[in-house]
């Protein structure tokens, strides 16, 4: 997950450490301009070099293996953020909660739950414990921040489809008091749905488990045991006990996702596409019209932009496209993190695979303030920003995925990672 954008509360945070960074930008800043259309000069496009370009055809969020993706007001009146909704169950029962306004998250893995949102079926789940019977919680990286809590174990359905019994993390429902002191602690904790600026992020990238075979190790691993819930220390935890990405542990249509968002010419009140399960697995999720790029694990691609060469990453979680270009002038006050230049600016970057596909991806950057000053857009093309403290990362936020379907291919039964577009 990455960059939000704020109606009332202009302060920046960010994603992931681990996946990257969020930037922020305040909602008041309105936008100009307005509606849905086909891509124009400020939307993001992209061809390659074999030849497939832009592919948006609709895909209908009806049958069992879709859910609808809304980019709206969303909990926290955020920006450019992707949300469904998902239904969170103790374990074998009917006791549910149908937890709206879950951030879709491409760059990270996993079901994290806000607490605040969750409070109806919390006291339902089951707290995981770890090898020494303490509580076993997770601290997660946020590069201004992070987040810490239990692993809870779920039946999560989304759509038609159900994850049975699997490793969730709820945020913030451990006393600030329980933080362990080294190893954790990074800026401020995102602990309630208004830091998160969702009810909880829903992590559907590439990987399996947030963390594969570093957290098998205790001297590199983000879980803790937390005897008595307290006096936490880092623990190995096996693959099995990992947070999962929800999609793996579904019966058919488990190998994949497709996140279909429609175009946006500059910004428009809200926009509405599907996410759909499975790849190659049903007649609506047929691998077409994309060139595949295969990806490292935790779905890094190579890339380079303006002759520099740069990490590339794909992620539905960043609200903008970030990356580093000192040509571009940054917004004034409290909106620095972004770009603002005076016309609209068309770059491209170049993208390759480990597979060898190669590909070129044309953007449009426009002018933050201008995009948001109305107020009531939430759904904005265009939207770019500094990429910080990681100038050798790009990273194709939300803006990219408008106009098209994008494809992850997930690192699971002997399958390769791999994005197309």
């Amino acid at each position: 997950m990455r960059p939000t954008i704020s109606s009332s509360n202009p302060s920046s945070r960010s994603g992931l450490l681990r996946w990257l960074a969020v930037l922020s930008v305040s909602v008041l800043l309105a936008a100009c301009g307005g509606g849905g259309g086909d891509s124009g000069s400020s939307s993001v496009s992209s061809s390659s070099s074999s030849g497939s370009g832009s592919n948006s055809t609709p895909i209908a969020s009806t049958a069992s293996n879709t859910v609808p993706i809304t980019v709206g007001p969303g909990a926290q009146n955020f920006v450019n953020i992707p949300n469904v909704s998902v239904t969170v169950c103790a374990p074998g029962t009917n006791t549910c909660q149908t937890i709206n306004n879950i951030q879709l998250d491409t760059g990270s893995y996993g079901l994290r739950l806000a607490s605040d949102a969750a409070t109806q079926i919390l006291g339902s789940l089951p707290v995981a414990q770890s090898t020494s019977n303490g509580q076993l919680a997770e601290c997660t990286q946020f590069a201004d921040g992070f987040t810490w809590g239990t692993v809870r174990t779920a039946d999560v359905k989304i759509g038609g489809e159900t994850a049975s019994s699997i490793p969730i993390q709820v945020v913030g429902d451990l006393p600030d008091s329980t933080v362990p002191l080294n190893g954790c602690i990074n800026g401020s904790n995102e602990s309630t749905s208004r830091q998160l600026g969702a009810n909880g992020i829903l992590g559907v990238g590439v990987a399996a488990t947030d963390c594969g075979v570093d957290c098998t190790n205790a001297g590199t691993s983000n879980y803790y045991s937390c005897p008595s819930g307290t006096n936490c220390s880092a623990i190995a935890v096996p693959l099995a006990q990992q947070v999962v990405n929800p999609v793996t542990k579904f019966a058919v249509d488990n190998n994949g996702v497709i996140v279909q968002l429609p175009s946006v010419a500059t910004s428009a009140a809200s926009a509405t596409g599907t996410l759909v399960f499975g790849i190659g697995t049903q007649s609506n999720n047929a691998l077409t019209g994309v060139t595949s790029y295969r990806s490292t694990d935790f779905g890094n691609l190579i890339g380079t932009y303006k002759g520099a060469s740069v990490t590339t990453i794909v992620d539905s979680g960043s609200n903008g496209l970030f990356f580093t270009d000192s040509s571009l002038p940054a917004c004034t006050s409290t909106f620095t993190d972004f770009y603002c230049p005076a016309s609209a600016q068309a770059l491209s970057a170049t993208v390759t695979g480990l597979n060898g596909a190669t590909g070129t991806v044309n953007f449009t950057v426009l002018n933050a303030q201008t995009l948001a000053a109305s107020g009531t857009n939430y759904a904005l093309n265009g939207l770019a920003g500094s990429i910080g403290s990681f100038p050798t990362l790009f990273d194709f936020g939300l803006p990219f995925f408008f106009g098209r379907n994008v494809y992850f291919g997930i690192n699971s039964n002997g399958n390769s990672p791999y994005i197309a577009f």
